[in-house]
């Protein structure tokens, strides 16, 4: 894995295992047929200690993807949490990125899924910002897709399954070839929905606006986090429908995961947003949340779990 550092050990199937020993069949379902669900989950070095940012919910909304998948699985959401802590700890690492996925292995050849084992595993590497850290403060460049995400009832957007990301990949390959840091989908209806691996936020004229879950959107747990935070600052956040044309009007624009945590975007489709870089609401958000991780500000809403 270019420009991280990986972790000596990888948690697989109710034990540690040497990284390089982690390996499927290729006749696994999950390579044929993109049957996994799978999480993204940071961990930060704070102000005593490093912690691991809403694990519980994490990891109830992995298992909450195995069930729609009808994927019968061996752990609770207190044995993930727990096998993530130990995860990092076997590793020794402070500041991290933890992956774990739930995925059907060799068993039975063909479409039908039930007879191939559900199997678990968690990884953990180090990963810097996933946009750039630059991109933090002075925001990305993105387009509109020519993809749209999935229409209802074809493949469920509220879960975070590995099949999904297809078209994600989609979105972001095209952005990337036409010069562009991130691509932004509409969904079945032409409504705005979200990026490739990010949720949408549009603000204007002081008030925040980010698309609802009827929109093809994953559920965001960084996103969920953002709505709270911003209102326990006395801001205004509507989830509602949002058409296209509202990102060009946008005073500002910003995308939240784990992976890109909170990050302005600049342009859209060659068209400046506010003053073309990190507006003073994308900013405000922005210190209160890495405040919050750093333990310089009191975890009000119990998202911090201790490693060490």
């Amino acid at each position: 894995m270019a420009n991280v550092t990986t972790g000596k050990k990888i948690w697989m199937n109710g034990g540690f295992r040497n990284w390089e020993e982690c390996q499927i069949h290729i006749m696994s379902h999950v390579i044929h047929y993109g049957s996994s669900v799978f999480e993204g989950i940071r961990c930060y070095e704070a102000k005593n200690n490093s912690v691991i940012f809403r694990l519980r919910d994490h990891m109830q909304r992995l298992l909450d993807s195995a069930k729609v998948y009808r994927m019968n699985v061996n752990y609770n959401v207190e044995q993930l949490c727990d096998m993530a802590v130990n995860l990092v700890r076997e590793n020794k690492m402070k500041d991290c990125y933890i992956r774990p996925i739930i995925y059907r292995g060799f068993g039975a050849f063909g479409l039908i899924p039930f007879d191939s084992p559900v199997e678990t595993a968690c990884i953990c590497w180090s990963w810097g910002a996933y946009l750039g850290q630059e991109a933090l403060e002075k925001g990305i460049e993105v387009k509109v897709s020519t993809w749209n995400r999935m229409a209802p009832n074809t493949l469920p957007s509220m879960a975070k399954a590995g099949g999904n990301y297809l078209n994600s990949q989609l979105i972001k390959m095209e952005a990337i070839g036409d010069g562009y840091g991130e691509g932004i989908a509409l969904d079945h209806q032409g409504l705005l929905s979200e990026g490739s691996g990010e949720n949408l936020f549009l603000v204007k004229n002081g008030k925040i606006f980010t698309p609802t879950t009827g929109s093809s959107i994953l559920p965001g747990i960084t996103r969920h986090s953002i709505i709270l935070l911003a209102r326990e600052m006395g801001l205004t956040v509507k989830q509602q429908n949002v058409p296209r044309e509202a990102l060009y009007m946008a005073d500002e624009v910003f995308l939240t995961g784990t992976a890109a945590e909170i990050t302005p975007v600049c342009s859209v489709d060659r068209i400046q947003i506010g003053q073309g870089k990190r507006g003073p609401v994308t900013q405000q958000l922005q210190e209160g949340f890495f405040r919050l991780l750093r333990q310089e500000t009191k975890d009000n809403f119990g998202w911090l779990t201790q490693v060490y």
